[in-house]
């Protein structure tokens, strides 16, 4: 099983905690940009959400 394979194993089977995280690092983003950039972040995050795992599971 080669990397990649095992990085999508993982994600598939862990997609409620990297969908947290991910929202959790688009928020530091935004803090850190003094929230420029919100808009373009919370896309970017949700468009990451939907391509890990099964797909969006934090509303």
């Amino acid at each position: 099983m080669s990397f990649m394979d095992k990085a999508k194993d993982f994600l598939d089977k862990h997609d409620e905690q990297v969908d947290q995280a991910l929202e959790k690092v688009g928020d530091e983003v935004d803090k850190r940009t003094g929230n420029k950039y919100s808009d373009h972040i919370d896309k970017g995050v949700d468009e990451a959400q939907k391509r890990t795992g099964e797909g969006d599971t934090v509303n």
